[in-house]
């Protein structure tokens, strides 16, 4: 009998242990994935992965003689009621030359409304050459109803796309903007006003 109780504990011992293994387990699985997207975001700012540019804070000092065209493309995701589109088409400039263009978003709605802007490059293995000096992504912006707004890009393509062999033949790179809703936090008067309504359901309940 003595034998077998010991077996028992020692078989509850282990079953608590893989247990615990398995919380901690997926717990860090769950602190992985919600730290999956801004890692994934940063290593695509680093390497240009998947048409992200790169995010610079001076000019290039080379320019050369050789022109590349710029599309610019402009979306809005549902749920946001604005106008979004780029003030020019496109552009053509020599590659390292720094050039400033402009977005225009407008609020066709009735109401206040808040965007944040993401962004890509075509072809993707460009986004590692297209260097954004200014930009308006990943910033809330706020436009009232008929408001409306230029945001400006100061970009160069980086010389070094020319010693790229995959791109040797681009010549044309587009930059496409596209602008998703923010949801706002609830008010502190319309916490208030929950917190009110509340106790008073409470004293209705209580007889107050």
């Amino acid at each position: 009998m003595a034998g077998n109780y010991t077996l028992d504990k020692d078989k509850q011992k282990r079953n608590r242990s893989v247990a615990i293994a398995c919380t901690v387990f997926f717990s860090s699985m769950i602190g992985v994935a919600y730290a999956a997207v801004p890692l994934y975001e940063l290593f695509c700012q680093v390497t240009g992965y998947g048409g992200t540019t790169q995010r610079v804070e001076q000019y290039s000092q080379t320019v050369l003689d050789q022109e590349i065209n710029v599309r610019f493309d402009a979306n809005v995701s549902g749920g946001l009621a604005w106008k979004f589109e780029p003030v020019q088409r496109s552009t053509t400039l020599k590659i390292g030359e720094t050039t400033q263009v402009a977005y225009r978003a407008t609020n066709i709605s009735k109401y206040p409304a808040t965007g944040r802007a993401s962004f890509n490059v075509s072809p993707h293995l460009a986004g590692a050459y297209f260097m954004k000096v200014e930009c308006f992504c990943f910033t809330d912006t706020e436009l009232q109803p008929g408001e409306s707004m230029d945001m400006p890009v100061v970009f160069y393509v980086d010389p070094e796309i020319v010693n790229v062999p995959e791109l040797k033949d681009v010549r044309t790179i587009t930059l496409s903007y596209t602008f998703f809703p923010v949801a706002e936090a609830p008010s502190v008067a319309a916490k208030s006003g929950e917190g009110d309504n509340t106790n008073a359901a409470a004293d209705s309940e209580f007889g107050g």
